[in-house]
């Protein structure tokens, strides 16, 4: 007889079950008449096997075996689903059916009661949160549903005023890495302050109604009266930065320490390159092996037909040129190819240059060129070419590692332009209101700030000369025809995906071995001088406890885990219950601070772990510091979105707003900087 599988089991290990099974000699009575199925019936039935030899062949023929056999009164019973035929063919081989579990038919009736009780879903609001800002009233609701699986379904929140007004809107469905997170809008706008929201599915769920919180719910303390700020007039270049160092550094000195972080970057320099050919047609690129600002900049290089039959390819670099004779044949044909070229020019002058051809120019006739000059590209004039020192201002009035250490660090990313105004605002207001204002001169006193303006200058430096979208370093990992000088604008290392805890090369999401990506990860977990510098800075300094990395644009506020590996969106270990109230409650009040300036509220749904609001970044700073040194970290994205009344629309401002609106950013994110001071002052004082 053949029946279907269902139980999974191997034949082996029911042999070693019933190997031990003692049956007795006899053959088991006949069937009991009352155990019966119509034609075509199916049931899971139990039956008393007239000894181990039938159920060996059951489990060989792949018999749909429903649970574990078992021994009762020395005989076996198995439960097995068969329909009229094959209990028949069972009884008829002496096994004799006991008991009827469970008939087919049986089945449908429940399933139908079971739909039936699960068709309304129960929803629960994660969030909502209401805001006044500009004179206009928002509420910003999360909600999730227990038929978490069902892509269609719909959720509409309703609120309601205190004066009776009611309205409502549609929530959109977010997942992440697959995986349903919840449901959720953007803020929207209502008439007033609301004192009840509920929420509705279209499965027929509700949520019970809940009382919207007020957000953040903090207020920092009133500056006093001839409180100095507005320091920043202008976007600063990282040469503007390191002068206003040194000005602060010779202008407090009783106040600050300007340090020199230990690794230089390789600066505001790269090789010099040149096609040889036409790049729309065939070429191949000649690269310099050094910088172009060392002495490479200028370099002629040709190819020239010998007009002499049989010479082999040859080349001499005389006078700064270099000249690549080809290969002829007989006849006095030229017959080098781009391939040729290229490998001779590399094997010829390993020391000097480097050749590929360009893609789509492989194994073709080398053509005849005149000079093509060298030159890195680099348009700025007046950055200094040479290996920078990256600087950071250590601030307070006692600097010997016995007060908590903060610190402050900003563009990562080259492109964040408004992000080192921050961090040197709120440097300033501690250091110009350390005589006159009581408050600041207690936190200055009680506090040891670090503050890394510029982490990333090569790639600001560049951002500011040559192509103002650069997110990454100056660093060319690149090799081969990604070495085109028509990528220069996406060569570099994200520097903010080359730190060591949940990186790219652990397997976690965000980061990318691609050298023209714009996360792409470096070659190894701190590859680049700009982040081992955050990290020996951080090291050298272990009263650090607290730290925030400021990037722009978008409105956010973040900490650990910054990470989660695709398969299951599995994120690096969550903080523990106190550390998580500690992170939540400090962005409060820092959320508060930054609110105090001109209105602007960071949104309930952007401040969170990175991996929850934002998306995966692998191998961020924060999560090195906060992981692998213990340090409190957290993540500024400066530049909030701005509501517009007469579109009723929020609307970006991007990396590089007018000044205006970058000024207005520096002063109320300062502000928060400075709450994260009080922050670590009234944690080292046992607040938490």
């Amino acid at each position: 007889m053949s029946l279907r599988p269902r139980w999974v089991a191997a034949a082996a290990a029911l042999t070693l079950i019933t190997a031990s099974v003692s049956v007795p000699a006899q053959a088991a009575p006949a069937a009991a008449p009352s155990i019966t199925l119509a034609a075509g019936e199916s049931a899971l039935i139990r039956f008393r096997l007239p000894g181990e030899d039938l159920l060996r062949r059951l489990v060989a023929e792949g018999a749909d075996l429903a649970a574990r056999p078992h021994t009762e009164q020395g005989t076996v019973l198995a439960d097995v689903v068969v329909d009229d035929r094959q209990l028949a063919t069972l009884t008829g081989q002496g096994a004799v059916p006991v008991q009827v579990i469970q008939r087919a038919a049986a089945v449908a009736p429940r399933a139908a009661q079971s739909r039936l009780a699960v068709q309304a879903d129960t929803l629960h609001f994660l969030q909502a949160y209401w805001w006044t800002t500009g004179g206009r009233t928002f509420l910003q609701t999360q909600v999730a549903t227990t038929a978490s699986d069902d892509p269609d379904l719909e959720i509409t929140v309703t609120w309601r005023t205190a004066d009776g007004a009611t309205g409502s809107f549609p929530l959109v469905r977010f997942e992440d890495a697959g995986e349903y997170q919840y449901h959720y809008t953007l803020p929207r706008p209502l008439p007033a302050k609301p004192v009840q929201v509920t929420a509705t599915s279209s499965l027929g769920g509700t949520a019970r109604a809940v009382t919207p919180a007020a957000w953040p719910g903090a207020t920092p303390p009133a500056a006093p009266s001839g409180y100095q700020k507005d320091f920043v007039d202008a976007y600063m270049t990282p040469v503007d930065v390191r002068a206003r160092i040194k000005r602060l550094g010779r202008q407090y000195p009783a106040l600050v320490d300007v340090l020199d972080l230990p690794t230089k970057t390789q600066g505001y320099r790269r090789t010099a390159s040149a096609y040889l050919g036409d790049p729309a047609a065939v070429a191949v690129v000649v690269e310099s092996v050094k910088f172009g600002d060392q002495g490479m900049n200028g370099v002629q290089v040709r190819t020239v037909d010998p007009g002499a039959a049989n010479r082999p390819l040859s080349a001499a670099y005389r006078d700064r040129v270099l000249t690549v004779r080809l290969a002829t044949d007989a006849g006095g044909k030229v017959i080098s190819t781009t391939d040729d070229v290229a490998a001779f020019i590399t094997a010829r002058y390993p020391q000097r240059f480097r050749a590929f051809v360009e893609e789509g120019s492989a194994g073709v006739p080398m053509p005849v060129t005149g000079p093509a000059r060298l030159d890195d590209g680099l348009q700025g004039t007046e950055v200094p070419r040479g290996p920078w020192t990256v600087q950071a201002l250590r601030i307070g009035k006692v600097r010997d590692g016995s007060k908590p250490g903060v610190l402050a660090y900003s563009q990562e990313h080259a492109r964040e332009w408004a992000t080192p105004l921050v961090t040197l605002e709120f440097a300033e207001r501690l250091l110009a209101n350390y005589a006159t204002d009581p408050a600041t001169r207690e936190l200055v006193d009680s506090v040891d700030v670090f503050v890394v303006p510029t982490v990333n200058p090569d790639g600001a430096n560049y951002s500011f000369n040559d192509f103002n979208f650069q997110r990454k370093n100056l660093v060319n990992h690149c090799t081969g025809p990604a070495r085109d000088p028509r990528n220069r604008d996406s060569w570099g290392v994200d520097v903010n995906r080359n730190y060591t805890v949940g990186s790219y090369f652990d397997g976690y999401v965000g980061g990318s071995p691609n050298c023209l990506s714009g996360t792409y990860a470096g070659t190894a977990e701190l590859s680049e001088a700009e982040s081992s510098n955050v990290i020996a800075l951080a090291k050298a300094h272990p009263n650090i406890g607290l730290a925030m990395n400021v990037h722009s644009y978008g409105g956010y506020f973040m900490w650990p885990p910054g990470a989660y590996k695709a398969d299951g969106r599995v994120t690096l270990p969550r903080p523990s219950i106190d550390e998580s109230k500690f992170f939540l409650d400090s962005a409060r009040r820092i959320v508060g601070a930054i609110a105090a300036e001109r209105g602007t509220v960071t949104w309930p749904s952007y401040t969170g772990p990175v991996a929850d609001v934002l998306y995966s970044a692998a191998g961020n700073s924060a999560d090195q510091l906060y992981y692998e040194l213990g340090i409190d970290a957290w993540d500024f994205e400066v530049g909030n979105d701005r509501w517009n009344e007469a579109t009723q629309q929020w609307e970006g401002v991007g990396f590089q707003p007018p000044f205006d609106e970058a000024h207005a950013e520096a002063q109320e994110y300062a502000g928060g900087l400075v709450e994260l001071v009080r922050v670590a002052r009234d944690d080292k004082a046992g607040d938490r």
